[in-house]
């Protein structure tokens, strides 16, 4: 039978080796708030709470006062952050250089016809698989609407068309694709190398591998060369179903491959780094997943970084899978390739950093 004597005292007992165990008993704790954070504020933005402006460029190419109005009334709603274009840009290919879905255009005489009582449009621009892109619509039929109701009685005098930025339209697995590439990415290095971390410390072998002339350099080269490999394999396999499964309609370059080797490299390093907190497997798991939580949510693997807030979008930046998402999907989705250029120029200095830090602090010995 049962006995309640051993159960507690069972239970006291391993108590007590959690809170010894520091790291674990303190990521036990730290994983739920992370989660909750990210969490509430992501389903709050998207069930309407108060998540900050979303910002969208606009081109004003008329030059009358009803225009001028008409930016003013955007404003005042509180819901955009308009963002000027100079009317010599071409604003299709401006919001693809800047890996942007939402804008508006303003069309030359749209004062003139405004007041003429004459049809005029008002062009959106949009993500269909964005749920920012719906509030931006929203809002712009929303001040037309006012317009019209105030100056002739509702007669729909403005109207509004909505165009995209690529004449390729975009599904929400088109961004999906690169977003689970990153995914892959980070948790095929870091999930391996922090548990050999915790194993071969568990069973000495780092000891031995300490009196060999291997260096610590070179062990985590070679796994970081695997997990390239890996990496490009399952790479492979996400495209090859998104294209032929799912139709993603997605560009393939050769300005991918940096972002596979940086990426795979830039997390094995990373997962040296967390595996100098871990002594056990348990901890390992804690620590993995306090360090991909966040990665995950807030780094563009599964909706556009421009559907998050404002606020979380600087967050995101801080992520070093950010660079990876964001890269991808400017290659892949967009052809912005200054924007690409950028992101393997920011892995490449994480990529050196972690590595060199890695090197640096992990010990073979345990002191």
């Amino acid at each position: 039978m049962a006995s309640a004597k051993r159960i507690i005292a069972d239970l006291e007992l391993y108590g007590r080796c959690v809170i010894r165990g520091r790291t674990y008993f303190l990521s036990a704790l730290i994983s739920p708030l992370i989660m909750m954070l990210a969490f509430g504020a992501i389903f709050s933005f998207f069930s309407g709470g108060s998540s900050g402006p979303i910002s969208v460029y606009l081109q004003n190419q008329d030059n009358g006062q009803i225009s001028t109005q008409f930016i003013n009334a955007l404003n005042s709603t509180g819901t955009l952050r308009l963002k000027s274009v100079n009317k010599s840009e071409n604003f299709t290919q401006y919001l693809s250089a800047h890996s942007a879905s939402e804008g508006v255009i303003i069309p030359v005489d749209f004062s003139l016809d405004y007041n003429e009582t004459k049809p005029v449009n008002v062009t959106v621009y949009v993500n269909p698989s964005s749920s920012s892109s719906a509030v931006v619509s929203e809002t712009v039929n929303g001040v037309i609407n006012a317009f019209n109701l105030k100056h002739y009685g509702g007669s729909p005098f403005i109207g509004m068309s909505q165009t995209t930025v690529n004449p390729k339209v975009h599904k929400y697995i088109d961004f999906l694709v690169p977003g689970l590439i990153g995914l892959i990415i980070i948790l095929l290095p870091m999930e391996a190398i922090i548990a050999v971390s915790s194993e071969y410390k568990k069973t000495k072998l780092f000891k031995q591998l300490s009196l060999t002339p291997l260096t610590k350099a070179e062990w985590l080269a070679s796994k970081a060369l695997w997990y390239v490999f890996l990496g490009a394999i399952s790479f492979l396999e996400i495209v090859a179903v998104g294209i032929f499964v799912f139709g993603a309609n997605i560009s393939l370059t050769v300005w991918l491959i940096p972002f596979l080797i940086l990426g795979s490299i830039l997390f094995a390093a990373l997962g040296m780094l967390a595996g100098t907190l871990t002594k056990d497997p348990e901890a390992a798991n804690s620590v993995l997943y306090i360090i991909i939580t966040p990665m995950m949510l807030l780094s563009g693997v599964f909706y556009p970084l421009t559907s998050l807030p404002t606020y979380l979008q600087y967050v995101a930046h801080v992520l070093p899978l950010t660079y990876v998402t964001e890269g991808l999907s400017a290659v892949m989705i967009y052809g912005n390739y200054m924007q690409a250029t950028l992101d393997i120029a920011v892995l490449a200095v994480i990529t050196i950093i972690l590595f060199v830090a890695a090197t640096k602090l992990f010990k073979w010995r345990e002191d």
